[in-house]
């Protein structure tokens, strides 16, 4: 008789690959997909016939739009970091995902989880320790399990589908492709030999011979530091985020190239696509920049670069990543207005702020006129700079 086993399932080569892997092994598969809001109808539908075809017990797809605004974004947008002060953490769906696969798990009375990994990369990282720190339950991970005998897993994924029937997509062919709400990941190929990506690396951001040509102009409106208005309409923060994707990306905002220091000591190379959460990221630090104080605009980054590489490396639910969200969220208390972001393409600036927060001086602006007098701009600066000056009286 068959074990059920539940996989966190996408549709790609990998989790493809685990579906015959698994059933042949005497595993009865089911199937979920956690649409995290990256993909459109048709690929949703696809990954849905895909799981079918490659013959699973069952499979259900789940909607994790709001898990992931609330779960990730909300806090993200907060702590306003990118990992090594560049990658928006990207993949961070993959803990909403784990719950997902839990809580099917949890409906067919098993305790087998199965994921589409490597053992080379971070994401395997994330899916253990996140399961782990839910429950007990039984991990089984294919690419992993083929890594002790193949080096060329791709390869051999790609020739073992094909020899019991199934198609590969030719992008799937030459790239790892994650794509969510947050935006999409690419690596494999060119990427992973240090060259120049090729054309086919390319999701959703256009080239900038694609630009058009018309500047965009969006205002988004914050309360306690979450976009909660677009163009002054109240919309749900995941439809807000997959807005902004669909403005920014035709202007090619928020792509890069990314290499960094993964979990596991190895040093990762993606392309990345964030069209939305760069300009919500861009709206939000410009904002905060005008309503906090000078000791809260230095010491928060310091929070949030930690709160990011916690999320990172897979300690989702480590209660330190409460203990600096409580820290966050009440450094939002008056994050409140409205902000103007403008592109021509690639780069997005915050050109206007509106907040009733603003620390604006009542008599005095920046270079340009103050409300107090000469004597008392020498004594501060007198008394600012002390140490260093009597430093020089006493030693030079």
């Amino acid at each position: 008789m068959s074990k059920d086993i539940v996989l966190a399932f996408s549709g790609g080569l990998d989790t493809s690959f685990c579906v015959p892997y698994l059933k042949e092994r005497g595993w009865a598969v089911h199937t979920v997909f956690a649409d995290t809001g990256g993909v459109d109808a048709e690929e949703r539908a696809f990954i849905e016939n895909r799981a079918q075809e490659l013959g699973v017990a069952s499979h259900v797809t789940v909607d994790g739009g709001p898990a992931i605004w609330a779960g990730f974004v909300k806090p993200f947008v907060w702590a306003g970091e990118g990992y090594q002060g560049q990658y928006p953490l990207l993949v961070s769906d993959r803990y909403l995902i784990v719950e997902a696969a839990l809580k099917r798990a949890a409906e067919l009375g098993t305790r087998a989880i199965a994921h589409g990994c490597t053992g080379m990369g971070n994401d395997q990282v994330r899916f253990d320790l996140a399961v782990k720190s839910l429950g007990d339950y039984e991990i089984v991970a294919p690419i992993r399990e083929i890594q002790k005998e193949h080096t060329q897993t791709r390869a051999y994924e790609q020739k073992f589908l094909e020899e019991r029937g199934f198609g590969v997509r030719a992008k799937q062919q030459a790239y790892t492709i994650n794509e969510n709400l947050l935006g999409v990941t690419m690596s494999g190929g060119e990427i992973d030999k240090w060259e120049a990506p090729g054309e086919g690396a390319r999701g959703w951001c256009k080239p900038r011979a694609e630009w058009p040509s018309a500047p965009l102009r969006v205002k988004i409106g914050f309360e306690r530091g979450e976009a909660v208005t677009l163009d002054g309409e109240k919309l749900a923060g995941h439809k807000l985020l997959a807005k902004l994707n669909a403005l920014f990306a035709p202007y090619g905002v928020g792509r890069g190239l990314y290499t960094g220091d993964t979990t596991i000591g190895l040093k990762g190379r993606i392309i990345f696509e964030a069209p939305g959460l760069v300009s919500l990221l861009a709206a939000h630090r410009a904002l905060e920049e005008a309503v906090l104080s000078k000791q809260q605009n230095r010491f928060k980054p310091e929070v949030a670069r930690k709160w990011v590489e916690v999320v990172y490396e897979g300690f989702f639910h480590d209660p330190l990543k409460a203990d600096l969200e409580a820290f966050l969220a009440s450094s939002q208390s008056t994050v409140n207005g409205e902000v103007t972001l403008e592109t021509h393409g690639g780069v997005v600036n915050a050109v206007a702020v509106a907040s009733k927060h603003i620390l604006n001086a009542k008599g005095a602006t920046y270079a340009q006129s103050a409300d107090w007098g000469v004597a008392e701009a020498e004594g501060f600066i007198k008394l600012f700079g002390m140490s260093s000056t009597l430093w020089a009286e006493v030693n030079c």
